[in-house]
């Protein structure tokens, strides 16, 4: 006979879960993982004791209603209402029979603290379960680049993300770093439609329906050192959801938000903007 083997008394069975490490999810969630290994203990310690907190300006609290644009949705899917008043709109499935929606509804009310609607809100991952390390290659020297002059027409664009980044607490000033990226911004860009150019000759075009604020980290992705297994692979993933009626997509978030910078690496990471 086959038998399961026993929890080692050293660990803690709350967090054990042989079905995924359901409950370390939920921890990490919540932002409560509240058992680092022990060999990572004293890290740790040292590592939050350099990381540098930035306190979000404005706090959002959970009566207060997001501006959320409720925008129009693909056939399939459809908006649900967490709380009253048509306050913290999520997006679910159309398709789901009344009992389906009831219970998908009810674990994501249970669950609000682990949903966000607005940037100010991404409590971010505890350093202590993870950071991030952007480690160079032994032959690359730092790239301090200038600022490039900036269209006008996108200034407030740029000026509006980085204050907006600011006052979340996500980003901070720096006086001086040996690396220095730029700042670009690219369209958005909607359906087809037809325009006249300037020959008076109809055209098909994409219209711009926005901007995105990136930073361009070319020059630091060419010197950082190359991550040989960063996903699992396509038909691992098969083989995991293979025999199960139900798989879940969860909308990451700004989730490049949510995993600190070790300390020793956030200067890499410097941009500059004209302001």
């Amino acid at each position: 006979a086959i038998h399961d083997e026993s929890i080692s008394p050293e660990f803690n069975a709350t967090y054990y879960d042989p079905e995924g490490d359901i409950l370390i999810l939920e921890a990490l969630l919540n932002n409560d993982p509240k058992l680092p290994q022990s060999n990572q203990k004293d890290y740790f310690s040292s590592v939050r004791k350099d990381l540098k907190v930035v306190e979000p300006k404005n706090q959002s609290s959970d009566d207060e209603r997001p501006k959320v644009e409720l925008k129009e949705l693909l056939p399939h899917l459809d908006y649900a209402i967490l709380g009253e008043n048509e306050k913290w709109p999520v997006i679910i499935a159309k398709d789901l029979n009344i009992n389906e929606k009831i219970t998908l509804i009810n674990v994501l009310k249970s669950r609000k603290k682990a949903i966000v609607w607005k940037v100010i809100d991404i409590r971010g991952i505890d350093p202590e379960f993870c950071l991030h390390k952007i480690l160079l290659e032994e032959d690359f020297s730092p790239k301090l680049q200038s600022q490039r002059r900036v269209n006008p027409k996108i200034h407030d664009v740029i000026k509006k993300e980085v204050e907006k980044l600011l006052d979340a607490g996500l980003i901070y000033t720096i006086s001086d770093s040996p690396w220095v990226s730029l700042v670009h911004c690219i369209p958005k860009k909607g359906g087809m439609t037809v325009i006249k150019n300037d020959e008076n000759e109809l055209v098909s075009t994409r219209l711009v329906t926005g901007w995105s604020v990136c930073i361009d980290y070319r020059k630091l992705n060419e010197a950082t050192r190359k991550d040989h297994f960063p996903l699992p692979f396509m038909d691992q993933m098969l083989e995991r959801l293979a025999g199960n009626e139900y798989y879940c997509f969860l909308d990451g978030f700004s989730g490049y938000f949510q995993i600190p910078i070790d300390p020793k690496d956030q200067e890499k990471t410097t941009f500059t903007y004209p302001y």
